[in-house]
């Protein structure tokens, strides 16, 4: 196979990357603590509540974005919930409150892995042959949890990628629920009002998902009206349980998080195809955690047991399989790139060529890894992984960014043509002999 163009650009975990959270104070306790805290701030003298907010801002305001505006958007949440008067209470006193219902968070310093990527909502202004892109990335911080960055960049015909500048700051999204208690179900989060894409992040929000939001697999997907919506499956894992969840979203400004119901959504990894497929939504999963199964359903968010089409065969791949993200339509039929569990628990990205009318026919699958763990590409945080969430197809080529030992993200072109040369005839292919359960 032709040797796959890595780009020389790498993305890395950075403990210097924080967020101003809001701090849902009753959902520790009772809502009796939220109005205990306002009236502590109420009963200061305007010139203490003068030093205490300066005190916050010397620490804090050149560390954050427009912090004063995200402590009264904060106060807004806080006034509406109590039905305070906030004609009656001055502006210091409004950030002040506003501060102590918020923390600060280091949202990437432990790893930053497992991106996905979709074209960008936003085409304006693109020259012939280049497309704006929009990345998700896991991203883990404190108590190790794992919530959704995003990066937003352009790439060429030549190849060539650009991310947009991080900003220097970055904002969480957040619902706009009842302060009191802790959100069940399904969720809206939105974007703050003034923050950049490539600098917001989704945090777990339910108690489903309060350990982390894992493994976001983005895909822009066709409505049969023609409308699109950008769609993503990711788990939600509260410490002990995970589940399948939805992340919709058409204009990402508001998210919709929606838990998932059915035999499948039990499991890790489900990644859905751009459309429907013979007039039922569709979806590649893993549902024993060894096998790769093709979901179908009538709705986006029900999904039973699906029809098992691909085993482990080589030895790079005989742990275990995976998606490694949606499948991409190709004039050859549906492009699904994998991961392949072998020997020493290594992680590596191989690819395999689904009928594009009856996608539970496997027609090729590559017999070694595209990507595989090299000595340049092994070590990290956790060692001998490579794993993406999502590719996109760009001309005639895959753009894929991929994490390397959940401690950095790195970036790949390859042709479409030298992927499909890769693989092996599924009809020459001798199934794997198994044992009958």
């Amino acid at each position: 196979m032709e040797p796959i163009f890595t780009h020389s650009l790498r993305l890395f975990a950075d403990p210097s990357r924080v967020v101003v959270r809001p701090f849902h104070i009753s959902w520790q306790g009772t809502s009796s603590r939220t109005q205990r805290l306002v009236g502590e701030v109420l009963r200061m003298s305007a010139q203490q509540a003068r030093d205490e907010l300066q005190e916050v801002l010397r620490d804090f305001e050149a560390r954050h974005w427009q912090t004063r505006r995200v402590f009264m958007t904060r106060y807004d949440e806080i006034e509406a919930q109590l039905g305070l008067d906030g004609s009656k209470i001055g502006d210091e006193k409004r950030q002040l409150i506003g501060a102590y219902f918020c923390h600060e968070y280091s949202y990437a310093a432990a790893a930053l892995m497992n991106p996905s990527v979709v074209p960008h909502y936003d085409q304006s202004g693109m020259p012939r042959g280049s497309c704006r892109i929009l990345m998700s990335l896991r991203a883990v911080g404190e108590g190790h949890i794992s919530s959704v960055a995003f990066r937003e960049g352009i790439i060429t015909s030549e190849n060539k990628l650009k991310l947009a500048p991080e900003p220097p700051f970055a904002t969480a999204t957040d619902t706009h629920g009842d302060e009191d208690e802790i959100p069940q179900g399904p969720v809206t989060v939105h974007r703050h009002r003034d923050s950049t894409l490539s600098g917001t992040v989704i945090f777990p929000i339910t108690e489903a998902q309060s350990k982390g939001l894992e493994d976001l697999r983005l895909v822009k997907f066709a409505h049969d009206d023609g409308a699109a919506e950008w769609l993503g499956t990711y788990t939600a894992y509260n410490g002990s349980a995970i589940q399948s969840e939805l992340l919709r979203t058409r204009d990402f400004r508001a998210f919709d998080l929606v838990p998932m119901t059915g035999p499948a959504a039990r499991n890790k990894g489900i990644a859905l195809f751009p459309r429907k497929v013979n007039g039922k939504y569709a979806a590649i999963g893993r549902q024993d955690g060894e096998n790769l199964y093709l979901l179908t359903s009538d709705t986006l968010t029900h999904w039973e047991e699906g029809e098992r089409i691909l085993e482990p065969e080589y030895p790079w791949e005989l742990v275990q399989i995976g998606n490694c993200g949606p499948p991409i339509e190709i004039d050859e039929g549906w492009l699904l790139l994998t991961h392949g569990v072998g020997a020493m628990r290594k992680y590596a990205i191989g690819a395999a060529l689904l009928d594009k009318d009856d996608p539970s026919r496997v027609l090729a699958r590559t017999a070694e890894p595209l990507i595989a763990p090299a000595s340049e590409n092994r070590e990290g945080y956790v060692p001998n992984v490579v794993y993406t969430c999502g590719a996109m197809k760009h001309g005639d080529s895959l753009f894929i960014p991929y994490g390397v030992a959940d401690s950095s993200v790195a970036f790949a072109f390859v042709g479409i043509d030298t992927v499909l040369a890769a693989m092996t005839p599924a009809e020459s292919v001798e199934p794997r002999k198994r044992a009958s359960a």
